[in-house]
């Protein structure tokens, strides 16, 4: 019997676990504490003592190191646990049937040597009449450890148990466990009966009185201090577990997802502790293995620092999750789990798990959110906030089975979602693609043919609603912000609209730049919002703000306009005023079926009226230098302001807002020839905003989103 210390240590990774060395020892104590137990019913309650010593690393004394060391009144290391000892895969603890033993494979102790560089045992047990005791000493550079290492002499009943001391800290693990803290801060004796407390809570509550009146002590020394810290852990100081639940998770085929059937059960046990009596370091939230947390999930809850390490509601939270799933995949370090995907399929054509994380925390996630969720926290809030930020519905999140966990924000909220919807349109995409592929193959008088054209209409029909949600609620969300912007633009109420002493205001610019960037066209720039007029114009064949129109051309290259129109333009409005000399049409939209649309912003204040001629000039001089191209003219005069005395003409009110509309033969003013049709509008700004809102809330019913914020 021997154990490979230089081959083990390689073999069996550093535990990312602060604590392991402390949890290995205790972990140990209770099983041999089981096993005398087992064999005399009578003997006293477990007690086991941890011992802490910090002394300086050198003379400088600005760094620790530690020993430690745990007794116990177990069983003590007789001839079938030594050898069990000195097995690294050892199965000696699952052949007792001893209830509430732990199982496992003795890699637990190889941390020892990972973190110190000797250790000493001395060890008293039970042989027939006799009581013995065995001691070792061990210290690196020794390569392994046989039985023949161990002494043997005679002892006394009163002394069977065992005391594990290890020495000679290594500083190639300090910043793995310390990461920059002080040794005798994480290990001091309150910290320890803490986090022990955690560690151990599930197995010491599950065995109840089969451990006794136990007491497991904590003594911590300092070289600075006079006086050791001690702290105690009784079966007193145990809390009732406060509800239990068993949840069952549908394990899925680990090639295509789908569900097969069968189930995977996980215990939740919810412990509840009172702030004021239990002064916890955290929350704990965690995936267990034979009793013991082994992944810590509580970030998964409890999103920010400050709610994982303070009280919830005036409660400590621990939340236990255990599964024979669990046990058989807890890595050897005992600080994650094997193989485990984060979803199924998981991208790893090897992988053979039917579970997956996300299904996992699919099940749970409910049910432990109905534990740690403080009582004052409303989903509803986050939700408005996807919805007005992100288009993101309640449809949306049913659609895509989304849950909205505590903590979470809106943008992961969406995130999420559209994820989702993402990978549903590759997958429906992909499956599309097969299709075609496999019609291209099948035989047009088959059977087959028929069927595969079916399944074709039916994938590209059911796929069309994951396309359409994520697109459009993306594009409500996009209208909704400019209509917003918009609004704000035209009440003055932008933070660069604020008056500055000697800055020429630019309402009128501004207002233009939110429909259409001004000085480009369509050939420039696909991104506009000329929409907020009518949605048809987004489709016309060019559009120009503020261009030269000489300038604009069709599809083809050919001109629409003859080549003096811009100094044409310019002697007609030269005629009214100096400042109309070099004036365009601020928007400027045409088709080729023969149709144009002028669009003339007025910034706040100027009245409307005043510029009712603009819009006429405009359409006889684009159907005059268009060669008879362009024959049906709409014009909108928009503003904040109208003197309803000085319209002329047959202007007739809209039957609702300020509008006022008009429609006419357009004629040369020389010749009486009809050049053709005119429909002009006066819009106020409010106009135009109410009927993109009117349009918006068409699609916004339709996904029902609610973009009012609820700012309570």
């Amino acid at each position: 019997m021997t154990l490979d210390i230089r081959g083990s240590i390689k073999n069996t990774r550093l535990s990312f676990n602060q604590y392991v060395v402390v949890e290995e020892l205790i972990a140990n104590a209770i099983d041999a504490y089981l096993i005398r137990r087992a064999d005399d019913p009578s003997v006293p309650g477990m007690n086991v003592t941890i011992e802490v010593d910090f002394s300086p690393a050198d003379m400088l004394e600005d760094r620790e190191v530690m020993s430690v060391s745990c007794g116990d009144n177990g069983c003590g290391l007789g001839d079938e646990q030594l050898k069990a000892f000195l097995t690294k895969d050892t199965s000696y603890k699952d052949d007792l049937s001893i209830s509430g033993i732990g199982k496992c494979k003795g890699a637990g102790r190889i941390q020892f040597f990972h973190h110190f560089a000797a250790m000493t045992i001395a060890t008293t047990y039970h042989d027939g009449d006799k009581f013995l005791k065995r001691e070792l000493r061990y210290a690196e550079p020794q390569k392994q450890i046989e039985a023949a290492d161990f002494s043997i002499g005679p002892s006394v009943e009163a002394d069977i148990g065992t005391v594990i001391k290890l020495e000679q800290f290594k500083e190639l693990v300090r910043p793995r466990i310390s990461h920059g803290d002080a040794l005798s801060s994480l290990f001091s004796a309150p910290v320890l009966k803490k986090q022990m407390l955690v560690a151990f809570l599930q197995r010491l509550v599950g065995l109840g009185e089969r451990l006794g009146n136990f007491e497991i002590w904590f003594t911590t020394r300092h070289w600075k201090d006079e006086e050791p810290q001690n702290e105690v852990l009784r079966l007193a100081d145990l809390p009732a577990v406060t509800a239990e639940r068993p949840i069952d998770v549908e394990e899925r085929d680990p090639r295509t997802g789908d569900r097969l059937g069968s189930w995977q059960r996980f215990n939740l046990s919810h412990y509840q502790l009172d702030a004021e009596q239990y002064d916890l370091p955290r929350n704990a939230i965690a995936f267990c293995a034979k009793s013991t947390p082994v992944k810590d999930i509580t970030g998964h809850y409890l999103r920010t620092r400050a709610e994982q390490n303070n009280p919830v509601g005036g409660f400590h939270h621990i939340v236990l999750i255990e599964a024979d799933y669990l046990d058989a995949r807890v890595n050897e370090q005992r600080d994650d789990f094997d193989n485990i995907p984060d979803e199924i399929p998981s991208g790893d054509m090897f992988s053979s798990e039917r579970l997956s994380y996300a299904d996992i925390h699919e099940a749970l996630d409910p049910v432990i959110d109905g534990m740690v969720t403080p009582a004052d926290w409303n989903k509803s809030n986050v939700l408005k906030e996807a919805t007005y930020q992100f288009g993101i519905s309640e449809a949306m999140l049913q659609d895509t089975k989304t849950r909205i966990v505590y903590g979470e924000s809106a943008q992961s909220v969406a995130e999420r979602v559209l994820s989702k919807y993402q990978k549903a349109v590759i997958d429906d995409t992909a499956a599309i693609f097969n299709l075609k592929e496999e019609i291209i193959l099948a035989e047009p008088d088959s059977d087959e043919f028929r069927q595969k054209i079916h399944e074709l209409s039916w994938k590209y029909t059911s796929s069309l609603k994951n396309f359409d949600m994520a697109n459009l609620s993306q594009l409500i969300v996009r209208r909704a912000a400019i209509v917003d912007i918009l609004d704000l633009a035209c009440g003055q109420r932008l933070a660069m609209q604020a008056p500055a002493d000697g800055v020429r205001r630019r309402d009128e610019q501004i207002i233009h730049s939110i429909f259409f960037p001004m000085r480009r066209d369509s050939t420039e720039t696909t991104d506009h919002d000329i929409w907020l007029l009518s949605e048809e114009y987004q489709y016309y064949d060019y559009i120009a703000s503020d261009m030269p129109l000489a300038n604009i051309k069709w599809n083809d290259d050919t001109n629409v306009f003859e080549s003096d129109i811009d100094e044409a333009l310019r002697a007609v409005l030269a005629k009214r005023t100096t400042d109309n000399g070099g004036k365009r049409p601020d928007i400027a939209v045409f088709s080729k079926e023969g149709s144009a649309i002028i669009v003339e912003f007025k910034a706040p204040g100027v009245s409307t009226d005043e510029h009712i001629g603009d819009l006429s000039e405009y359409a006889q001089l684009l159907a005059a230098k268009s060669g008879g191209k362009l024959r049906k003219f709409y014009g909108y005069l928009i503003g904040d302001s109208v003197n309803t005395l000085r319209l002329s003409g047959n202007w007739t009110p809209f039957p609702t807002g300020n509008g006022w509309f008009q429609s006419s033969e357009l004629k040369d003013p020389e010749t009486r020839q009809s050049l053709g049709e005119t429909y002009f509008e006066i819009l106020h700004f409010n106009d135009v905003i109410d009927r993109a809102k009117k349009r918006i809330g068409v699609y916004q019913d339709k996904l029902k989103l609610d973009f009012r914020r609820n700012d309570s």
